[in-house]
């Protein structure tokens, strides 16, 4: 019996035997969709679950699709073909805008952008159970876990403890590689609107080249706005391709 919480990718259903037309009729919407907080990517993570994919594959319907998928196959593939050279003119040819930003504006931006990323839990499943703090009783949230730690000790007639707080460092007292990398990071989140311009691109077919054209335009846009950070876009584009 198949496990209720397994789920497989878009690609997993694919070498099933699935066609993306196949998939979008069948299917339907994704039982889990978002961005995979384990990596950065342009492609939007898809979900299915197991379980129900392999019900409809005991259906007439997947049947009667699976026989008729050779007869479609000539048509899907210039569909997508077509689809991938408009999606390529269309990066090729958009204006990317990048903020302009003042130096220190940019920089306190970049190190609270990073601050957020490394305050959330990358290994959290999509739908998981909320945290033990946001299921307790609403007052019992308005007290902070450093307040409620401190009653405990003036009740059991203890003195308060000592705070050990390290003060959070600035832009300056940073590494200036660390802000250099922060600030493209930032920018390139700031891009991300661009990525609009890969929809329809859900296929195998021509996704990697449009993913990698998109990277290259918003990193030298990035660079030709911020000249101080040219290198470290110039060694992203030679790293991600």
């Amino acid at each position: 019996m198949t496990d209720r919480t397994t789920y497989v990718t878009l690609a997993g259903v694919r070498r099933r035997g699935w066609t993306d037309t196949m998939v979008r009729d069948l299917l339907g919407t994704p039982d889990v969709q978002g961005r995979d907080p384990r990596r950065w990517s342009l492609a939007p993570l898809r979900l299915y679950l197991l379980a129900r994919v392999e019900t409809v594959e005991r259906t007439p319907e997947f049947a009667e699709t699976s026989t008729l998928s050779p007869a479609r196959s000539s048509a899907a593939a210039a569909y997508a073909e077509r689809r991938r050279g408009a999606v390529l003119a269309a990066i090729r040819a958009e204006a990317i805008e990048v903020p302009r930003l003042p130096g220190p504006e940019l920089e306190r931006r970049a190190v609270r952008h990073r601050q957020l990323l490394g305050a959330r839990s990358p290994g959290t499943p999509p739908g998981a159970a909320r945290p033990a703090a946001e299921a307790m009783p609403k007052g019992a949230r308005d007290v902070p876990p450093a307040a409620s730690a401190e009653t405990s000790r003036a009740r059991a007639g203890l003195p308060p403890k000592a705070r050990t707080e390290a003060p959070s460092k600035t832009p300056a007292e940073l590494p200036r590689g660390a802000i250099v990398r922060w600030q493209v990071s930032y920018l390139r989140h700031a891009l991300s609107r661009y990525e609009a311009l890969l929809d329809g691109l859900y296929g195998e077919t021509g996704r990697g080249e449009a993913e990698r054209l998109l990277r290259r335009r918003l990193y030298e846009a990035i660079a030709a706005a911020y000249p101080a950070l040219e290198g470290e876009c110039r060694r992203r584009i030679a790293m991600e391709g």
